[in-house]
């Protein structure tokens, strides 16, 4: 289908690295099962939202009546410029702009092409990790890539360094073929977390993971998981740093995503001295909003000691 071949054309042309489609429907039962056990057991934490929902996340086309089709992207973040090591360190993701927002304006222009440019008549909705859609399952329906160990997709000679995006269409568009796994037997990212979070492959604990110790969790952080922790204070990249895949990111071409010089610079007695007013304006638009300075400097409290190490 020639339609298809454009989207995916003007994918690339807006900045994204991958596009793919898969087919709209219900999620396997064996995939919601797993991942209800997983909340049940509590390994979710205090993520409350993400026992939510159940119905929305198990069927995408309840999100939004009539789709047939979610055409899935990822984009390329993967700093040029990375922070000193001894710096309070920053998950990749949130060196720039709020990822929520880059990627939902691209797919917006997306849907507006697929109307102006080439006459579909099509109804469609863009989200990126802004609703309770399997994204990852969905990304790999579409041939993206695959799920790795650490639970993130893998796109073939590129890696995992890339924000998920979906536009739900009402169109029923030819689908793209899964791709195999192909972490084979390597388990470097299991053994990398610094705070043994996976409990098997593609199992993560949140409440062991330094993303959601120093994101969403709103109590203190265990001393015995801070001691681990170096000096992560937003977000982790430990399990993908390790990735072979890896070895192929190139850095990003999407000027959102380049940090800001006042965070590659950032010390931690600056962070721990912050004013409200300081942690606005350097974190404006930006996803580290979701912490909060309290957040921050909490985490910034509870490593102090490894900030400390020679």
């Amino acid at each position: 289908m020639e339609a298809v071949a454009a989207i995916k054309a003007e994918a690339l042309r807006l900045g994204f690295s991958a596009c793919g489609v898969a087919r709209a429907g219900r999620v396997p039962e064996e995939v919601l099962t797993e991942y209800d056990s997983w909340i049940e057991t509590g390994y979710h934490g205090d993520m409350e939202y993400l026992a939510r929902n159940r119905e929305l996340r198990a069927d995408p086309r309840l999100l939004l009546e009539g789709t047939r089709s979610l055409i899935m992207v990822a984009m390329n973040y993967y700093p040029a410029e990375k922070q000193h090591p001894d710096a309070p360190q920053f998950a990749y993701y949130a060196y720039g702009r709020d990822y929520h927002k880059v990627v939902k304006k691209r797919l917006d222009q997306l849907l507006h092409y697929m109307r102006q440019e080439l006459g579909l008549e099509v109804e469609g909705r863009a989200f990126s990790d802004s609703a309770p859609i399997m994204e990852r399952y969905w990304a790999e329906r579409a041939g993206l890539g695959w799920r790795g160990k650490n639970s993130l997709l893998i796109i073939p000679r590129a890696g995992s360094y890339f924000f998920l995006g979906e536009l739900l269409v009402d169109l029923e568009l030819p689908e793209d073929e899964p791709m195999r796994n192909m972490c084979g037997r390597c388990e470097r990212c299991l053994k990398a977390c610094p705070t043994e979070a996976f409990l098997s492959p593609g199992r993560l604990d949140a409440r062991r993971c330094i993303s959601y110790l120093t994101i969403e969790q709103k109590g203190e952080i265990p001393p015995e998981l801070a001691e681990r922790m170096g000096r992560r204070v937003y977000g982790c990249d430990a399990c993908q740093q390790c990735c072979p895949w890896n070895r192929y990111a190139r850095p990003t071409t999407i000027e959102d995503y380049k940090p800001r010089e006042a965070l590659l610079s950032l010390s931690p007695e600056e962070l721990e001295a912050m004013t409200e007013e300081e942690y606005l304006a350097l974190f404006a638009g930006s996803a580290v909003k979701r912490a909060g300075l309290s957040g921050l400097q909490r985490t910034i409290r509870s490593l102090r000691d490894n900030f400390q190490d020679d």
